[in-house]
């Protein structure tokens, strides 16, 4: 009889993986990044288990997006004040002093909302920059521009 191997929390192995986001889609470098969050790329993937790797991501200022969605895709937030909606574009947020967010946001909606989620958006480091304070980890890179030609831009 066979079984379904079902992996614990304490056996999860994590890899460091250091990604250069210059140049790349940004749509398509959050759902690589997520599924490498989930775990899914691992053949011991457990739906309710925080299997995933430690991702580390650089240069987030240099990320493009296709088409016009630079200026006409909005992100929007409420302050909790009446008529508090508030939004910036793609454009303005990346040239803002917190450029990591707008990768940060894309991964985080592309992963399932709940405890987990929170659980697994703690192994995520973006910075906006090329320098990284992970080093000692030695992350391996990963180049998602080699993986499809559609990945890249610029």
């Amino acid at each position: 009889m066979k079984t379904t191997a079902s992996l614990k929390p304490a056996e999860v192995k994590r890899d460091w993986v250091l990604i250069d986001a210059d140049g790349l889609v940004l749509g398509r470098l959050a759902t690589i990044v997520a599924n490498r969050l989930r775990g899914k790329h691992k053949p011991q993937f457990t739906p309710h288990v925080d299997c995933g790797d430690e991702i580390v991501i650089v240069n987030a200022e240099k990320v493009r997006v296709t088409g016009r969605k630079a200026e006409q895709s909005v992100f929007y937030w409420h302050t909790g004040y009446p008529g508090g909606i508030k939004g910036a574009s793609v454009a303005e947020r990346l040239a803002s002093k917190r450029p990591e967010q707008v990768i940060e946001k894309a991964v985080e909606r592309m992963i399932t909302r709940g405890p987990l989620q929170r659980k697994q958006m703690k192994h995520l480091h973006v910075y906006a920059g090329a320098e990284h304070p992970h080093a000692g980890q030695a992350p391996k890179p990963l180049d998602i521009a080699a993986m499809n030609r559609k990945n890249r831009r610029g």
